[in-house]
């Protein structure tokens, strides 16, 4: 039985009072990886935002890990972005403190409340991404791929249900972002479900997975042809 985290029924999506996207169908079950591709201004960041709450759903039907986003409320907002973690292509990481503070951070504002759990947490993330010796540097001190692959940590702490990964790799060099999606499958092998927007379509053929596309104000499935 496919156990669907995002689904999207007959939605329009706005940026003001721009329609960005329209008839937007699209069911993403657990366990998948799923990438989103279309040219600069097609519509992907739009579709992210309204994924984790910074543009309202106002017309169509969408559910996103058991949140309503027709009802969404402003409050329920933290709420939803702890079942879900978001990493950005400029990885958006604190620069006035450590990667172990950064990650501190996040669980202090998330609700976490005892020390040696949050401490057990962060160095479990960070494994995850082979990362666990380099806590205690600050982000400048790290190359793009070391932030990024912090910045997916990051997006792990709250143990998500569904990752959304903005162009992770839009910032790096091929080598360095082949090291990053290897960790991203990684996470997926070990079930986090993943929709990774992105333009890098080397990526695509590398690790061919499901694909949406953002084009002409729709967005819909491509079917890769095999080899």
């Amino acid at each position: 039985m496919p156990n669907p985290v995002l689904q999207l029924k007959d939605v329009s999506i706005f940026q003001g009072n721009n329609l960005v996207l329209s008839d937007v169908n699209v069911e993403i079950n657990k366990g998948d990886f799923v990438y989103l591709i279309g040219k600069t201004g097609s519509g992907k960041s739009s579709f992210m935002k309204t994924l984790y709450g910074d543009l309202a759903l106002t017309e169509g039907e969408g559910n996103i890990v058991d949140y309503d986003l027709r009802k969404l409320k402003e409050k329920d907002i933290p709420f939803l972005r702890r079942k879900l973690g978001v990493v950005f292509q400029d990885f958006k990481l604190l620069t006035d403190r450590t990667i172990n503070d950064n990650l501190l951070f996040v669980l202090k504002a998330t609700g976490w409340k005892d020390k040696s759990k949050m401490k057990t947490r962060i160095e479990e993330v960070l494994d995850k991404v082979a990362m666990k010796t380099k806590g205690f540097k600050f982000p400048h001190e790290l190359s793009g791929g070391e932030q990024q692959r912090v910045a997916i940590a990051r997006a792990l702490l709250n143990n998500p249900e569904l990752i959304l990964a903005d162009e992770p790799t839009g910032n790096l060099d091929p080598q360095t972002s082949i090291e990053v999606m290897e960790v991203l499958q990684e996470i997926n092998k070990n079930g986090n479900t993943i929709l990774m927007a992105t333009h890098d379509y080397a990526l695509l053929l590398k690790y061919p997975s499901k694909t949406l596309k953002c084009d002409e104000n729709q967005i819909f499935e491509v079917v890769q042809r095999k080899g």
